[in-house]
């Protein structure tokens, strides 16, 4: 009986038997689609989703600008110094109080409607001023002061 080197020839068992040596990629490629549709769905999650914890400041001690301060009320009324205000007429009302004014300060109640608070803040950087939103510390909104 002979016998062969190869695996060819008689009484081989191994007809058609070679050895493998190719990698199997299938699950390689299963796990990367899979990653790559985590990423997909999360990636939009990351810009806009992220919270930012902003230090804390402390107060300055320096002394608030004479500017005009423009009131929004609850009820989205508009007033300057005390008087009422139309929106349309907000520039000249300002500019015949302060005429020197470059800049204004806009004061907001809390449970102001925002679309009149920022239909405000748009009048007024249309006519050119600079706009400063005036708020509190937390410490005297706990004490109950306005």
């Amino acid at each position: 009986m002979a016998f062969s080197m190869n695996g060819g020839g008689f009484g081989s068992r191994r007809r058609g038997a070679h050895s493998l040596s190719e990698i199997n990629v299938t699950p390689f490629v299963d796990v990367v689609l899979v990653l790559l549709i985590i990423f997909m769905l999360t990636a939009h999650v990351m810009e806009s989703g992220i919270e930012v914890d902003v230090p804390a400041v402390r107060p300055t001690k320096t002394r608030a600008q004479d500017l005009p301060v423009i009131t929004v009320s609850k009820t989205g009324e508009y007033t300057i110094a005390g008087s009422p205000v139309n929106i349309n007429q907000v520039r000249e009302t300002v500019l015949a109080k302060y005429p020197k004014a470059k800049a204004v300060y806009l004061r907001a109640d809390k449970d102001a409607i925002w679309d009149v608070v920022a239909q405000m803040t748009a009048e007024l950087g249309a006519a050119g001023f600079q706009v400063n939103m005036v708020t509190q510390p937390l410490e005297s909104r706990s004490s109950g002061s306005r």
